[in-house]
Parts: C-alpha cells; sequence; structure tokens
C-alpha cells in the first residue's frame, strides 16, 4: 500500500478560500477533532451552528438544482427542497450566499471552536467551490480535490506500478498484451447472468450478518437491490432516508465473482448504507444535526465514506476470509470452479497495488497533460482493462473528475487511522464506528508517519 505523508492532507481545507487560520490553530484542530472531547460546545454555539446548519441544507439543495450530481441524498423537511427548485436563484447569488456562510461560520469556530462547526466550515467551503466550478471556473485537480475532499494525492514514480505489472505478468502468464490476459482470466470467473440474484443475497446477506455481529442496527433497516445498465459506475447506493436505500449494480460489463463480497460490504454493511443509517440515527436525530439530513456529493464526507466502505472490506473479511467465503459459498451458487479461487485472490492483492495510478490518469488527464486517448491506453495498461471498461472508466472521470481518489486515497487514510487506534488497544470495529459518527474529513484522520 502506498503510504500517505501527513503532510499531504493535513490543514488542507482550512488552508482553501480565505478564512485561514494560524498554523498553531490548524495543528489544534487537527488534534482535536480525532479526539472530539477537547471539544466543549456551548448551549449558545449550539444554537449558532443549528442555524448554520439549517442555511447549508438550504445552499446544498439550491446548488442541486444547477448541479443535479450535488445532492446525492437528502432526507429533510421536503419544503426545503420545493422551495429549492420553485425559488431557483443564480449562482453568483448562491456564491454570495456560500461566502456569507462562511464567514458566520468562521466566526462562530474562531470565538468557540467544535468539531460539528469544522466539519460545516468545510462543507460550506466545498459548496463555495462546486458553485464556482458549475459556473465554468477553472481548477487544477490539486485545486479541487483540496477544496472538494481536503485531501491531495502524491505524485506517483510509475515506475513502482510497473513493478507490480511485472509480478502480475508472472502470475498471469501466455501470449497478448497483459491486461488482455488478466481480462480473460477475470471474465472465466464471471457470474451467469440467471445467478446474480441469488449470489448477491448470499454476498450481501453475509456481509450484513458480519456487520451485525458488531454494530445494533435499527430493525426497520432495509435495502432494496437492483440491476441496471448504462451506467459510468460499478455499483451506487442511494440512501433514501427512514433507513432505507437502493443499491444498484450495473451489469454493462460481466460481474466477476469477487465483486459479490466487494459491492456488498461496499453499497451496504459495514459500508455506505450502515453509515447513511447510522448518520441518520445517532447524528440527525440523535443530536438534532440539520446538515446531516443532506450529502452533498462533492464534500469531504465523501472520502470518508468511499474510504470506509472500502476498508469495511478487509473489516468485515479479514485475513483471508473473503477468498474462503467465496470458494465455499459463492462459487458453488454462481456454478464456478473454486480451483482459480486462489489465483484470483492472488491477483486481487496485486491490483490493489495499482489502485492509485488511477489517480494518476486522471490528473494528468484533466489537467490537459494528455488526451482522452492516452488516457484510455494508460488505464488499459495500469489498471488492467480491456478497452471497453476503460471506457467506462474514463466516463466516470470525466462524469465526476477528482473524486477518484476518495476511493484509494480514502481507503488508505482509513486503514492507517483504524490502525493507529488498534495500536492503542482500540478493537477495530469500535475505531470504525468512531470513524462513521465523528465529523473528520481526511486532514483529521491523518496521522504522523
Amino acid at each position: 500500500m502506498i503510504k500517505i505523508a501527513a503532510a499531504i492532507v493535513a490543514g488542507l481545507a482550512l488552508a482553501a478560500c480565505g478564512g485561514d487560520l494560524s498554523s498553531t490553530d490548524q495543528s489544534s484542530a487537527a488534534e482535536a477533532a480525532t479526539d472530539g472531547e477537547r471539544y466543549v460546545a456551548t448551549e449558545d454555539v449550539s444554537a449558532g451552528l443549528n442555524s448554520i446548519g439549517e442555511e447549508f441544507v438550504k445552499l446544498a439543495l439550491a446548488v442541486g438544482v444547477h448541479d443535479p450530481a450535488f445532492v446525492d441524498a437528502y432526507h429533510g423537511p421536503n419544503e426545503w427542497a420545493e422551495i429549492a427548485k420553485t425559488e431557483a436563484r443564480s449562482l453568483d447569488a448562491l456564491e454570495t450566499d456560500a461566502q456569507g456562510l462562511l464567514i458566520s461560520v468562521a466566526r462562530t469556530n474562531a470565538d468557540s471552536p467544535t468539531i460539528r462547526g469544522a466539519m460545516l466550515e468545510k462543507l460550506t467551503r466545498a459548496a463555495l467551490v462546486r458553485i464556482q466550478m458549475t459556473r465554468g471556473d477553472q481548477f487544477t485537480f490539486n485545486e479541487e480535490t483540496r477544496a472538494l475532499y481536503d485531501a491531495v494525492a502524491p505524485d506517483y514514480d510509475m515506475a513502482e506500478f510497473d513493478v507490480v505489472l511485472e509480478e502480475i505478468d508472472a502470475l498471469i502468464p501466455g501470449e497478448g498484451p497483459l491486461n488482455e490476459r488478466v481480462d480473460n482470466f477475470r471474465s472465466s470467473l464471471a457470474i451467469p447472468s440467471d445467478k446474480l440474484q441469488v449470489v448477491f443475497d448470499a454476498a450481501i446477506a453475509e456481509c450484513r450478518a458480519r456487520t451485525l455481529a458488531h454494530y445494533t442496527l435499527p430493525d426497520n433497516e432495509r435495502f432494496d437491490l437492483e440491476f441496471v445498465n448504462d451506467k459510468p459506475w460499478s455499483g451506487y447506493n442511494w440512501y433514501q432516508g427512514g433507513y432505507d436505500s437502493l443499491i444498484q449494480v450495473n451489469t454493462d460489463f460481466p460481474i466477476i465473482i469477487d465483486r459479490a463480497v466487494d459491492l456488498g460490504c461496499h453499497e451496504g454493511y459495514p459500508g455506505h448504507h450502515t453509515w447513511n443509517v447510522i448518520l441518520e440515527r445517532d447524528i440527525l436525530n440523535g443530536k438534532g444535526w440539520i446538515e446531516y439530513s443532506v450529502y452533498p456529493l462533492f464534500s469531504p464526507l465523501s472520502l470518508i465514506a468511499e474510504g470506509s466502505a472500502n476498508y469495511g472490506i478487509d473489516l468485515a473479511f479479514p485475513h483471508g476470509e473473503k477468498i474462503d467465503f467465496e470458494r465455499k459459498t459463492l462459487f458453488p451458487l454462481a456454478g464456478l470452479d473454486p480451483a482459480d479461487a486462489d489465483k484470483l485472490d492472488r491477483l486481487n492483492t496485486l491490483r490493489r497495488r495499482l489502485s492509485h495510478a488511477r489517480n494518476h490518469i486522471a490528473r494528468e488527464y484533466l489537467d490537459g497533460r494528455i488526451t482522452r486517448e492516452e488516457a484510455i491506453e494508460l488505464s488499459m495498461r495500469y489498471k488492467l482493462e480491456s478497452a471497453e471498461r476503460a471506457e467506462q472508466g474514463m466516463r466516470f472521470i470525466e462524469t465526476y473528475r477528482g473524486y477518484v481518489l476518495n476511493y484509494n486515497l480514502g481507503r488508505d487514510l482509513v486503514y492507517d487511522y483504524v490502525d493507529r487506534k488498534t495500536l492503542s488497544g482500540e478493537n477495530r470495529w469500535d475505531a470504525f464506528h468512531t470513524l462513521l459518527t465523528t465529523p473528520l474529513s481526511a486532514s483529521d484522520i491523518a496521522g504522523e508517519e
């Protein structure tokens, strides 16, 4: 795994878009965010943040009128959403609103720092930049991810990825380009279309059972599973509110057997569905923090959301338990021979070491240093994809831009955060739960190397 230096993410949100704190204040805020009890919120501050939280929700909904992808989920008052649509405001007016709201929350945080206020400030900064992007303002990849996700990916030495390709070449020998050999091998382990439902049902049930062994979720939490196509993503959780999710799985390409557990954990348990349920129950309903009635996709929340969802796979299936479950349960359900299970597992371990190549490719393409065709070729080489899958990956990058770093950099930061907690004697599931229930961003969870 690529090690991420704390300097890459520390203090980034505070440095964006004005309203900077001193370096001492930045350090104190990051320290306090990792152990929220250092913050002491008075009733007056809470009342002020309640008002700011409400204004942020209304701002986010108004931005969503211009940028449909901005509001990923909303389960607040219906009349606020209706007003945002019927009384739509210009992007320039929304920029002014965001700047005013940012001044208000920054002043509140300067007078009485709270962990809630710190996140509201980052959320407002991100909304401001997304307004500017929607209007047509240009940002580099690093500027964008710093402002929206509180993180910047490191620079990469592509030679490190080439070393991994050599190992994969030895694992999957034969004639023809390596990406074709890998794609052919993985495709041989695709779930037949008539077995998708039963395989995913079994995978998600196991993910859920392993999560419920550690967490208590509401009795009425549930999800619907749909198979869809013509999407730029492989899976998506559309949180509906009321502890209910719609999980969609894209069938544009054959779904490989290992993806059932991956998507079951990532989109469901202990990933997005679990996170959203806990946020709604414990933060929105439990604490009354109204800003958690809306999930702005292009915000610091997404690095934690995607990072925790990816880490959640290893959390639920540690130490080889994933491939054991797949071999014993999912392969037979899919009618597949488990003889290649160990080879698939080894391949996936190596491919994970290539995951950050996606950040490099996206940054080079979006910053204009390579063409779309060159980006597709690099994806075929370093993501070991067919031309068709690489094309789908480019559609994702063109749609969601810098969002790609939330999956790999986010996972690394969550992994390191949980590791540090366990070194001090904390249980992994408990450390993970702290992450899910505390308004932390990338700069908050980044540790010292």
